[in-house]
Parts: structure tokens; C-alpha cells; sequence
């Protein structure tokens, strides 16, 4: 296995302006990689080599002839599938849209060619980002690198698994309820998602367009500062895009500093019904920051109680109306059934084929919820406890700068063990939805294994909207207070993959 791949992004921007390694090089080093072990992970669902190669040379060129080029000229990266890209297939991991090729580029994707960064592939999703595990995408379920029998987050689980894979030294996700940070939690790598507005989602496949947005995936927090910087900023093809900058979450990053600050305990997620070895690591990381003179207090917020019952209305009730468009009359799958088909029936039996059974199951259910009489006691009343949420932040807030909690309750579950149980998928979420009801900044970052799993394990970090850069503050500090104690990287402890000889 090349050495190239096990460095932070960083590192090999280091080494890329310094010459002493080509985009070509660090490339084509990923692509081996991912022909070695991606049969077995399965992170991505469209690898173009062509593309992402001659990306590399055309920088390795322009870097020979003293171009000014940015930062992360050269650094290749993946991108997750619901993102438009003119050069390869978009399918959200779903068939209704197996080998669409769009016409249009996602902002996103636009910054990222733009700033010479070589896209190595679009990474597999639940379908229509719908899930918690990846088990819901139309091409199988991704998988853990950790333990192949486990899953890797969802709905981002193939751009988790390509970084902690050593696959890709960065990805692109998007966050609808924790769809970046979960995966990171169970992977042992970092999630942000930023605050509502400060990323385009233009060319972003719509979820639920209030909660959605895009953000980094990496292996340590200096990384994914350095990959928001690229993608952030205002796009008037976004009518939610904020219009001011949020500043730089790289020189956030590099204080290292979190004395005097005020870090709140959200009482509503920690204790019961969160794993053991989770809390061990939660508290663990705790003591760290206040050994580092952080202050520790504790944060009430009742409303948040409310917060999953809340977003599975909110969320299908969007998402049934994003999704009408996949009709089979302007893009995408068409099945015509026998006899005399109208328009009626190629639209269902279309949609039948197409769709899987969890976005059947949330479109009916957000549609239920938007009906005629049902409409101000579900989908509006779900509305008002999200007004109490963004309050209980507001209120919190107040007494803190940075709030805290554990990513998730419990660790990396194995492949197919709640497929039966929608319940007990959705309640994964709890502490991370909050977040995206209230539309401010959340990281996830890993703090340790858990030793009643040997998995994984992470913190949670939230700041108020726009205050972004208190995440890469304190995540940054609190990363090097954990690697000081353990002597390395959080991904250095993950066993090695048996790849293909």
C-alpha cells in the first residue's frame, strides 16, 4: 500500500507545492487503492479514473509552468451521488435514476474543478440520502472498514467509508438529519455540516430543501476546515445562500486553543439509553477540555425530546414534493405497463420500479401528513416544536459558546440488524437532528473506542448559526488533546484491509 494514501490532506497539499510528489502521483495512488479494496467496501458507485487522471495532469502542467494554483490544487477527492456532475452518472442510489448524466454541475462540484481538485468518484448513499446505515441503496449496502459486517452511517456511508478506507483523502456529503455526521461517528473520521446557507446546495438532488446541506468529510479536523473554505460562499443560484462570508475555518483551526471557554452538556442527550462505552469516551473528553481550562456546564433543552417526531413529518412532508418531479416524463426511468398506458399509469408503475421501499415509505407519509385536514395537526404542528428547538438552542446558547453531546447512542450496529425495525433506525438520529430543525453548524469528531464494541466512537460538537469557526476552534484542540494521549491518529488504530493480491 502506497504511503501517500495514509496522509491527511494537509500533508499532501504540503507535498504537492512543494514538488516532491505530481497530482498524478497521488492520484493514481487512490485509484490503485480503491481497485485493491473497494470490492469489498463498496463506497463508491462510479469511479472515473479517466477523468480524475487527466484532472491531475492538466495541474501537474500548470504547477511546471508557475501558475498561480490554489491551495488544494491537485488533491483528489471524492464526491457523494447526489451531487450533479456533467462527466458522470448522478443516481441519489436510486434505479429511477440509473445513468442519468446531468447537464449541470453542482455548485459544489464547480469549486472543487475550479480549484484544480481531481474527482476520483461519486460515492454510494440511501437512496435519495433517506437512511441511516446505506442499506437502502438501489446498488447494496456499503461497508464499515472497520468491520466489513457492519455498516458505515448512512445516508453518507460511502463517503465515510472511502475516507476511513484510505480510498480518498477527502469527501463531499450532505447533511439532512446527521447523514454526515453519523457516518463519521461510526468510521472514526470527521463530519461537518455547516451552517444552513453557508454552502450552495445548487445541483444538490433536494431531500427536504429547510434541513439539507453539504459539507466535509476528512480524518482530522484541519482537513475538513480546509475543504469548507473551498466550497463555502454565496451563490445566487441558492435563494437560501447566505450573502455575507462566515470567514476562514482553516486559521480556526491552527489556534489550538480553548481556555475560557464555556462548553455545554446537553442534559437531554447523554445517560440513559447511550451505550456505556460511548459515555466512557464522551466524559473522557470532557475532563480533556477541562484540563485545557475550558468550563463545563450543563444545558437544558426539553423541546429536543420532541426533535425525531418532529423531523419524520417535517422531512417526508418535503421530500414528497421534491420527489414528484421523478415521473418518468422528463428524466430518468420509464416503464410502460401493458395494455393502453395513460400517463397515469407510466407515472405509477414507473415510480413502483424505481423507487425503493424507504422512500415509498416517507413519501407516503409526508403526503399523509400535507393532506387536507391533516395538515395543521401534523406537518404544522411539527413546524411550531421546531420554532421550540431553535429556541432551547437560543436559550442555551446563552450560557455557552460550544454545545456538546455524543454523536450517537450506541456504535456501528451490524449489517441488516434494524432493517426490520424503521423505529429503531430513526432513533440513531436523536442527537444529531436537532442540529439541521435549527439550521446551525455541527461536527463530529472521534474521541476513542468504545470498549464494550472496539469500535468507534465520537463527540458531537454544535455552535450557534454562522459561528462555524468555534467548531474547527475547539474540534482541532480537542483532536490533538486525544492523539497526545494516544500517541496517533484515531484512523491509525483501524485494522488493515485484506485487499485483492
Amino acid at each position: 500500500m502506497s504511503e501517500l494514501i495514509r496522509k491527511n490532506a494537509s500533508e499532501l497539499v504540503d507535498l504537492l507545492k512543494s514538488g516532491q510528489v505530481s497530482s498524478v502521483e497521488v492520484t493514481q495512488a487512490h485509484l490503485d487503492r480503491t481497485a485493491a479494496v473497494d470490492g469489498a467496501v463498496h463506497s463508491y458507485l462510479h469511479v472515473g479514473p479517466e477523468a480524475a487522471l487527466a484532472a491531475a495532469a492538466d495541474i501537474d502542467r500548470r504547477r511546471a509552468a508557475g501558475e498561480p494554483l490554489h491551495e488544494l490544487a491537485g488533491l483528489p477527492i471524492a464526491v457523494k451521488d447526489n451531487l450533479t456532475t456533467t462527466d458522470a452518472p448522478t443516481t441519489s442510489g436510486s434505479k429511477i435514476l440509473e445513468g442519468w448524466v446531468p447537464q449541470y454541475d453542482a455548485t459544489v462540484v464547480k469549486k472543487l474543478r475550479d480549484a484544480g481538485m481531481p474527482i476520483l468518484g461519486k460515492t454510494n448513499l440511501d437512496e435519495f440520502a433517506m437512511g441511516s446505515s446505506t442499506e437502502f441503496s438501489a446498488y447494496g449496502p456499503s461497508r464499515n472498514p472497520w468491520d466489513l459486517d457492519r455498516i458505515p452511517g448512512g445516508s453518507g456511508g460511502g463517503s465515510s467509508s472511502v475516507v476511513a478506507s484510505f480510498q480518498a483523502p477527502l469527501a463531499i456529503g450532505s447533511d439532512t438529519g446527521g447523514s454526515i455526521r453519523y457516518p463519521a461517528f461510526v468510521t472514526g473520521t470527521v463530519g461537518t455540516k455547516p451552517t444552513y446557507g453557508a454552502v450552495s446546495r445548487y445541483g444538490l438532488i433536494a431531500l427536504a430543501s429547510s434541513l439539507d446541506q453539504i459539507g466535509p468529510v476528512s480524518r482530522n479536523v484541519l482537513d475538513a476546515a480546509l475543504l469548507q473554505d473551498v466550497i463555502a460562499g454565496h451563490d445566487p443560484h441558492d435563494s437560501t445562500s447566505l450573502p455575507e462570508s462566515l470567514g476562514s475555518m482553516t486559521e480556526a483551526a491552527k489556534k489550538l486553543d480553548v481556555k475560557g471557554m464555556r462548553i455545554g452538556v446537553i442534559k437531554q442527550l447523554t445517560g440513559a439509553g447511550f451505550q456505556p462505552g460511548v459515555s466512557a469516551r464522551f466524559n473522557e473528553s470532557l475532563e480533556l477540555l477541562t484540563n485545557a481550562g475550558a468550563e463545563i456546564v450543563e444545558v437544558d433543552c426539553p423541546s429536543f425530546e420532541y426533535a425525531i417526531a418532529a423531523y419524520y413529518l417535517i422531512l417526508p412532508a418535503e421530500a414528497s414534493s421534491n420527489l414528484a418531479k421523478f415521473d418518468s416524463v422528463r428524466f430518468g426511468l420509464r416503464v410502460t405497463p401493458e395494455g393502453a398506458p395513460t400517463i397515469e399509469r407510466v407515472m405509477a408503475a414507473t415510480r413502483e420500479a424505481g423507487f425503493g421501499p424507504e422512500v415509498k415509505r416517507r413519501i407516503i407519509l409526508g403526503t399523509y401528513a400535507l393532506s387536507s385536514g391533516y395538515y395543521d395537526a401534523y406537518y404544522g404542528s411539527a413546524q411550531k416544536v421546531r420554532t421550540l428547538i431553535q429556541r432551547d438552542f437560543d436559550a442555551a446558547f446563552a450560557k455557552a459558546d460550544v454545545l456538546v453531546s455524543p454523536t450517537a447512542p450506541t456504535t456501528a450496529f451490524k449489517l441488516g440488524e434494524k432493517l426490520e425495525d424503521p423505529l429503531a433506525m430513526y432513533l440513531n438520529d436523536i442527537a444529531t437532528i436537532p442540529a439541521n430543525l435549527a439550521g446551525i453548524p455541527g461536527m463530529a469528531i472521534p474521541n476513542g473506542l468504545a470498549e464494550d464494541t472496539n469500535l468507534p466512537s465520537g463527540i458531537q460538537l454544535l455552535a450557534p448559526a454562522r459561528a462555524d469557526a468555534r467548531l474547527y476552534q475547539v474540534g482541532a484542540a480537542l483532536e490533538k488533546m486525544h492523539e497526545d494521549v494516544w500517541g496517533k491518529r484515531m484512523i491509525d488504530f483501524a485494522p488493515e484491509l485484506e485487499v485483492r493480491g
